[in-house]
């Protein structure tokens, strides 16, 4: 296992819980270059693919509209796709219900040499749940679920794999501007129904349910980064470099090689190159 350090000015503070205190925009010269690190995502993608020691989790959470399906394509641009996926995670249907919480996301976790990305995950458990139930009230017990995700993500550290979680934080400005410009495009508009409308209607007791849920999930192990999301560009820049200094760090070479298989099939190439101009 390769323990990983966040050291990043966006790390979640437990002495700062309210998300509305963090920053969702910030100047131009905090941003870094997109493409250098996209380049960096891409070719270290493959070096954890080619070693398939380690693994990685992307967990990403934000309201409606905060650019998560977007910030994911852009991550994804030099990915090699044999290591690289993505899922998305609605309301759970009648079989994941059927289960325990945690049921409908082991199958999707990333194997050994993989990158996968979660447009939300099991977080939503505690999160949306709280305000829109699937159960029964008197099933939820809201610490027991929270102790649960601790204890999957500090097992799925310990057997190798990185999990970044990052919540991508909204101005109510420009949240509503956003969904006023959704409501404006076709392709957006199949996305709506009226369950929005009363999530709009309950947004304040939803952010609580995140903000507690944040707090009781937040770990040395598996951190949240709290992502200013007021211009998609800034945030996709803020994460790239995120990514791209940990798969850093855990692929930063090509697996070893054996120099006397390479000479021997070097040696039989040549000779049927050699054949074939006789």
């Amino acid at each position: 296992m390769i323990t990983t350090r966040f050291n990043e000015p966006w790390l979640y503070d437990p002495r700062q819980p309210r998300l509305s205190d963090y920053a969702s925009d910030i100047d131009d010269d905090l941003v870094p270059d997109l493409e250098p690190e996209l380049e960096q995502i891409g070719e270290h993608q493959r070096r954890l693919w080619a070693n398939g020691r380690n693994a990685c989790l992307l967990v990403f959470h934000g309201l409606d509209a905060s650019g998560k399906d977007s910030l994911i394509r852009t991550l994804a641009t030099y990915m090699d796709p044999a290591g690289f996926h993505a899922w998305s995670f609605s309301r759970p249907n009648e079989l994941e219900r059927a289960h325990d919480f945690l049921w409908r996301v082991v199958s999707y976790l990333p194997a050994l040499g993989e990158l996968t990305a979660f447009n939300r995950s099991h977080h939503e458990a505690v999160m949306a749940e709280r305000l829109w139930p699937v159960r029964d009230e008197d099933h939820y017990n809201w610490q027991a679920r929270y102790a649960a995700i601790r204890a999957f993500e500090q097992h799925l550290v310990q057997e190798g794999t990185t999990v970044i979680k990052v919540w991508l934080e909204l101005s109510p400005g420009e949240h509503r501007r956003r969904l006023l410009k959704r409501l404006d495009k076709p392709r957006k508009r199949w996305k709506f129904d009226r369950s929005d409308i009363e999530a709009w209607r309950r947004r304040e007791e939803y952010l609580a349910a995140v903000e507690e849920g944040i707090a009781a999930t937040h770990t040395p192990e598996a951190p949240w980064l709290i992502i200013p999301g007021d211009r998609k560009p800034v945030a996709r820049a803020l994460v790239a470099r995120i990514v791209a200094e940990q798969l850093m760090h855990l692929a930063p070479d090509y697996p070893e090689y054996d120099e006397g298989v390479l000479e021997q099939y070097r040696a039989l190439l040549k000779d049927e190159e050699g054949g074939k101009g006789k």
